[in-house]
This record gives C-alpha cells, structure tokens and sequence, in this order.
C-alpha cells in the first residue's frame, strides 16, 4: 500500500567526501560554445593516472650446459621484481599528491597514454595536462579547482613466464577523480572513477620504465556479465562518441536542488559506474524504531535525538513478507556518530544522552544498533518514496549487479533498504536511494 514520501535528506556536500578526509528536472541547456570549449579543455582529464606491464630478460638458451646461466632467470626475475615494486610505491606516492611531483625518472620519453576520450604521447604531454588538471599551470587556475584522484589500491606487477622469457604482469590501479569546472558559473563537478592499466619494461634509469597507460571508466567500459574481480577482462573500449556524451551530462546544470536536513555520514566514492555508485561507509550507531507510518517514525526518532544533531540519512527497512499472516515489522534508523578514520572498522560508542534513555519508558521502542563499515551499491530516484517506486529502483540496481559482476550480500534480497535525505516538506530537486549490501569478495573494493 502507498505511503507518504520520506522527509530527510542530507547534504550534497558529502559528495566531497570521495576524498580521503572520511570518504548523481527541469534544467537550462548548456550553451553550445560554451560546452565545446569545456570539452575541450576537459580532455585534459585523460592525463591523470599513471600506467605498468613489464617484460623481462629471456633466460639462457642452454641453461643446461651452463651454470651461470642456469641461476640468469631467478637473478633477472627477482631484480624484476624489486623494481615493479619500488614502481608501484612510486605510482601510490604519485596519486596521493596528484602527480606533484611526477617522478618522470620511471617514464620513457615517448610514453603513450590512452582513456576513453583523449591519446596523447610523451612524458612532457602527460605532465601538462596533469599541471593543467591540477590547477598548476596558467590555463589550469582559470579553468578548474578543487581536483584530486583518490587512490584504492595497486595491483599486479608479479614475475610471469611468458613464451619463455620472465616479464612483469601489468600493474593496474583503482581510483576516483573529481575536478570542478569553474569556468562555467553553475560550476559542475565531473566524477570519475575506473582502472589505469599500466605496461612496462625494462629500461631507463631506474631499470623498469613505464611505457604505456591504458584508462577505463566504470561508467562506460564494463563488459557486461564478465567478472568483477578479472579486471583486464572485464574492461572494454567504447567508441569515443559514447565518452564525449557521458561527459557532457555531467557538465549539465542540476537545477533547484532540494534542501537537506542534515550532515550527511561522510563516505568514501568507490565507484561512479553505469546507473549506479559503489561506497564504503564507515562504522557508526544510530537510534532505530519499529513504525507503521512514515510521519510517526519521524516525529518518534526526532523527538528521541532532539539536541543529538543526527545525521542523515534517514534509512529505512522494509521486508518483503508484508503479505503473510505475521510481517516483520519496519525500521527506521537514523544515524547518531559514526567512526572516525583510523579507528577501525567496528561503529563507535552512543552518545551518552541516547544510551541513557534508549529502551526506557517513552522510548521503550527506539533502540540502538551499531553498524560496521560496510560497502554498499547505491541507485537513486527522484520520485517520492512510495512503495512501487522504491521497490521498482531496488530491482533495477539488484539487475545493474548481475550485469557488472558484483555479489550482493546473502539475505538482502528479503527486504528492500531506502533512503531519503531532503528537509521535511521541502521544494526541488529530491535525493532518495536504495542501497544493497555487497558481499565481502563480491566486489573489487
């Protein structure tokens, strides 16, 4: 049956929070000048993230009638070794400082780079277009600010044996690139997040060098139904229109956004993929109530936190036996602290107010439940948050997981979870969402 819509949202501003600091209506048209010149200058965003695969020295032809050479093949792969992984400290350190300074010693000069909109060649032309992106250069202070890539992790680099010779497997990073266009007035942020595929080779002076990038992005080059965890399978190129056009929706103007009644709990993007985004929250407590109607909840949960400043947003649980003779009743939570970076997984302790009055008396229906950190697939809607809407963008998103590979966690396909983050009563654009759990091993988070 239909019920009235959520009422708290909380505020855009923790869409920042894809930074480590812990951590997409009716709009005017972008004028066409205008557009083509941000794209252009736009394509600067190819150039930032790095690249690795390597090849190796063959072994003695003859290892057998010769002793030095039968120790050539271990000596070559494990110096090999050593410098893939000195290589990918160097690109950690790199991405963490946004390629300041880029450490061009492990670059060959004529490196290529390639993502899905832009190819460029040498390492001067990958080191302006990072400077320009970054804001350090002349042309980069007017057009951009607030840029930065967060990286998620560095993988590969392994010794292989490939046709008999010792080379390095490719060296892959995971991140999320945000920059904001300032030289439009609406000001947009561009999001992005995917894979650098990085080749290399022995070489340069520093023994291994890199040769060639590779960038995909998760919103466009996922081949559908491959394996989330392959990642050199599972990424395919796209034609470059299909790349021009997902970069220009972003740079559209939101319109009149509604106001949030909250902070929101700060999260770390993962992924900005095809209709959805992949987080990781941090662990955090909240006050939870059983409710019948939406509105009761509400008043029950505000009046329990009044002076608690909780935060957004409000999540609630709906099971899908509503149907049968006894159904499991629904919850709302809304969140009170959650976990500061670096102080583990495990959600933190309640405010001392709400862990004294929890349970008690005219509170005897609001309880306290911790919540670990956890990685979540999120699907937003616009529309109010009535029953066939919210169940509609819960298959929808369950399907978007099927399609890229990711594991929803077991059980959570007896309810359905949603959000809602605007002020009560408020007027514009809305930000409801629902969100499944993703299993650990599911996803390459």
């Amino acid at each position: 049956s239909a019920e009235s819509p959520l009422f708290i949202q909380a505020p855009q501003p923790a869409r920042h929070s894809i930074l480590p600091s812990l951590e997409a209506g009716n709009c005017p048209r972008l004028q066409p000048r205008r557009t083509m010149k941000c794209l252009t200058v736009f394509t600067a965003l190819a150039a930032v993230r790095p690249r690795v695969a390597a090849f190796g020295r063959a072994p003695h032809a003859r290892p057998r009638t010769n002793l030095a050479s039968a120790v050539e093949a271990p000596s070559a792969g494990s110096e090999l070794s050593a410098r893939a992984s000195k290589l990918k400290q160097v690109l950690e350190k790199e991405y963490i400082t946004f390629f300041d300074p880029m450490v061009t010693s492990w670059y060959a000069p004529e490196v290529s780079f390639r993502d899905p909109m832009t190819s460029l060649s040498g390492v001067d032309s990958y080191q302006n277009n990072v400077d320009m992106l970054a804001g350090r250069t002349l042309m980069g202070k007017v057009l951009f600010e607030g840029a930065g890539i967060i990286l998620h992790s560095v993988t590969g680099g392994e010794i292989v044996e490939r046709n008999g010779e010792v080379a390095v497997d490719d060296i892959i990073t995971r991140w999320t690139l945000r920059v904001t266009a300032k030289v439009l007035p609406w000001t947009p942020e561009a999001v992005f997040s995917g894979i650098s595929v990085y080749k290399v080779q022995p070489g340069g002076p520093e023994g291994l060098q890199i040769v060639g990038q590779t960038d995909f992005w998760d919103s466009i080059n996922i081949a559908e139904g491959t394996d989330s965890l392959n990642a050199k399978e599972q990424y395919q190129e796209v034609p470059k229109p299909t790349a021009v056009q997902h970069f220009l929706d972003q740079l559209k103007p939101e319109g009149f956004v509604a106001p949030s009644a909250a902070v929101e709990v700060p999260y770390v993007l993962l992924r900005a993929g095809d209709g959805y985004e992949i987080r990781r929250y941090p662990g955090f407590v909240g006050a939870q109530t059983t409710y019948e109607r939406r509105d009761v909840g509400y008043g029950s949960l505000g009046a329990f936190s009044k002076g608690m400043d909780p935060l957004a947003p409000s999540i609630c649980r709906v099971y899908n036996d509503e149907d049968s003779a006894e159904p499991t009743e629904k919850t709302m939570t809304w969140p009170l602290r959650y976990a500061a970076p670096g102080s583990g997984r495990e959600a933190p302790e309640a405010p001392p107010e709400a862990a004294a009055k929890a349970g008690d008396g005219q509170w005897r229906t609001v309880r306290l439940v911790p919540q670990p950190e956890t990685v979540v697939a999120v699907r937003a809607f616009e529309d109010f948050a009535m029953a066939p809407v919210v169940r509609k963008a819960d298959r929808e998103l369950r399907e978007m997981l099927r399609r890229d590979g990711l594991v929803a966690e077991e059980g959570s396909g007896d309810f359905v979870r949603f959000c809602q983050y605007d002020a009560v009563h408020s007027m514009g654009k809305r930000r409801s969402e629902v969100w499944i759990d993703l299993k650990d091993g599911g996803h390459p988070y």
